[in-house]
């Protein structure tokens, strides 16, 4: 039989008595409004033709449906509604058996939670993000998962955003079964129960489980939020569930959704959102073709060398890992495999994978080895002679088109540009610890890099799956020259009367998952004193200047990694320490500063205040493209409450 079109996007045709629904709406299938009331009309189709037994939906290409769509965002609202649809399709008296290949998510979800049974593919997944957008689900989401999953597992699903892979959901009943061709199971499963009683979600009871273990649940994803109010309103909502009647449950998690849509919160997080589909984006790379990179090197196998091998390895790259001695680069090829290792004790990764990634590394002390990588990327000691040394050995090894990369955090990666042969082929790909789990890394265009490295740089970072923020060169980047500029107005409140404590404290409840203190703590103290005394002899002596990190250093208080730093650490637990503020008491003497008290408020205030001021310098300088690349950076880089929207965001 001929194609059936019910709108632009929804087709369907005729198999065997099986209406065959399929939504082709690139690049995710999102829920536009055709694509809603071209499902609403394949349904009054089926429904008026006898000769249709059921109905199977499906998406075309690699996702099922990808949620709402996000060109509706703050536009008047459309009919058919997305609740109108799956109410629809849950009380249809013909079976509707959805076929699910790739994502099934927010809206996608809910229309396949409505439908009587749902048959995955082995790629499928299925996820209610809403919370990060700062929103609930709004189409029964909240309702009908716990009546299929139970109250344990929905809050978890709901509560976190994440996504669920195709074996997981059919463990928790999410999902029927996963199949190689999911289509044509769902066409025989529409054959199996039509004339047959359906099952209903929404008319299932919520299967019973201890008020203990839900309250151990909620109370997790509540203390993960960090103060953001979606979470705990998924919570509430899947536990009413619970005990309250559908429709009632599906008017509250509707009037929920649209207060918690029309909320600063949201906006924050969906500003963050259009700031991530921007991110990477330069304009002059628009018809630049990237380089192939296959063999990715990588130098120094450290902390941070080792989290880059792992990330280019578990995206398919083959990794050359060069050390200075033969013993470091055994140590180096152990650090990789551990970490290898912990990714399928997390079960991010299987142990096929994890030994197909092995069979890709190659660990070794001769820089010769290197010969063949497309791209080098340098994880050495941030000290600029190590690294222009470095650079121009590598000049006679590599391939005249190999891409070298620098990892620096401060130093200027044009001066080691200007140390190699060509400096076009050099690019800053700044990653940040540890590089494996860390997901930004800045791309620093520096000024000679040529476009097509750049844009290999960008196809790089992106197939690693991490967010790539461009920047050009100033010391520290975005986020370390942002960092220090509100470290520096710590240190000033320090001098003035405020306490390390109290401004972590104050740091802390707007939704850091650290104070600024315990961070230097964690990171050392000592690498920024070393960049301190670089600046000495360069800094203006008029400028006001805080003497107290140096004399923790001095006494040898360098962190975390000494027990003692701005804190101290008896047993790992961070204690404030009556030494530290015996320092500070000293410095305010010298100096005839009075101390004066401080709110939780007027510190927020003025380290705001701070990262924006340098915010608007970094891009009148051009260094930053856009605010929302700054924000970007603060989110993910420092831990800057992404449901505040980042420092530009939050300043307006």
């Amino acid at each position: 039989m001929a194609e059936m079109r019910f709108s632009q996007s929804v087709s369907a045709r005729l198999e065997g008595g099986v209406l065959v629904v399929a939504i082709d709406n690139p690049p995710v299938n999102a829920l536009s409004a055709h694509v809603r009331s071209g499902l609403i009309a394949a349904l009054d189709h089926a429904a008026s033709a006898a000769e249709i037994i059921g109905l199977v939906i499906s998406g075309a290409g690699r996702t099922f449906i990808g949620g709402a769509d996000i060109r509706e965002f703050g536009t008047p609202p459309v009919g058919p509604s997305l609740p109108d649809v799956i109410d629809r399709i849950e009380a249809f008296e013909k079976p509707v058996i959805c076929a699910v290949t790739g994502a099934a998510l927010g809206g996608g979800c809910e229309v396949a939670l409505a439908c009587h049974g749902r048959i995955a593919g082995e790629t499928a997944t299925f996820g209610l993000p809403e919370v990060k957008l700062g929103i609930v689900p709004g189409a029964g989401g909240t309702q009908r998962l716990p009546r299929l999953i139970g109250t344990i597992a929905a809050i978890d699903l709901i509560g976190t955003g994440r996504a669920a892979k195709a074996d997981e959901t059919v463990a928790l009943g999410l999902a029927d079964a996963v199949v190689a061709d999911p289509l044509t199971a769902a066409v025989a499963a529409v054959r199996d129960n039509a004339g047959r009683p359906l099952r209903r979600t929404g008319g299932m009871n919520v299967p019973a489980a201890d008020s203990a273990a839900i309250d151990m649940a909620a109370t997790t994803i509540i203390a993960k939020s960090r103060g953001q109010s979606a979470p705990a309103e998924a919570v509430r909502l899947v536990r009413a569930a619970g005990s309250l009647g559908l429709e009632q449950c599906l008017a509250e998690e509707r009037a929920t959704f649209l207060r918690l849509r029309d909320s600063t919160e949201a906006a924050a997080l969906r500003h963050v959102f259009f700031a991530e589909r921007a991110a990477g984006k330069v304009e002059t790379l628009a018809d630049v073709a990237p380089r192939r990179i296959d063999t990715v090197g990588v130098v120094g196998t450290g902390l941070m060398g080792s989290g880059i091998a792992v990330s280019a390895l578990t995206s398919g790259y083959r990794v050359i890992a060069l050390e200075q001695t033969r013993e470091a680069a055994a140590s180096g090829h152990e650090r990789i495999a551990g970490l290898l290792d912990k990714t399928v004790q997390s079960r991010r990764l299987t142990a096929e994978a994890r030994d197909a990634c092995l069979a890709r590394l190659e660990t070794t002390a001769e820089a010769k080895n290197l010969a063949t990588a497309d791209l080098v990327v340098e994880a050495v000691f941030d000290d600029l002679s190590v690294k222009t040394a470095l650079f121009r050995t590598l000049d006679g090894i590599v391939a005249p088109d190999a891409i070298l990369a620098t990892n620096t955090s401060y130093l200027d990666p044009d001066r080691i540009a200007a140390a190699t042969a060509d400096p076009s082929r050099v690019v800053g790909l700044h990653f940040f610890s540890p590089a494996n789990v860390m997901r930004l890394v800045e791309v620093v265009d520096c000024a000679k890099t040529a476009p097509d490295v750049l844009a290999s740089a960008l196809a790089f970072v992106n197939r690693l799956g991490k967010l790539a923020v461009v920047c050009g060169v100033t010391e520290g980047f975005i986020g370390n020259r942002i960092f220090s500029a509100y470290r520096r107005e710590a240190e000033f409140m320090v001098e003035d009367g405020a306490l390390p404590h109290q401004i972590d404290a104050a740091l802390e409840a707007y939704g850091f998952p650290m104070g600024i203190f315990a961070v230097n703590d964690m990171a050392g103290l000592d690498i920024a004193w070393a960049r301190r005394k670089r600046q000495a002899a360069t800094r203006d002596p008029a400028e006001r200047y805080v003497e107290i990190a140096d004399r923790l250093c001095e006494a040898g208080r360098l962190g975390r990694k000494t027990g003692l730093g701005w804190y101290a650490y008896a047993n790992g637990e961070r204690t404030v320490d009556p030494a530290v503020t015996a320092v500070i008491d000293a410095a305010r003497a010298k100096k005839d500063i009075v101390p004066r008290a401080f709110t939780a408020e007027e510190i927020m205030d003025r380290l705001l205040t701070a990262m924006v001021d340098e915010g608007k310098a970094l891009l009148a300088e051009g260094i930053a493209a856009r605010p929302g690349d700054i924000d970007l950076v603060m989110i993910n880089g420092y831990g800057f409450p992404a449901h505040k929207g980042g420092p530009m965001f939050a300043a307006q």
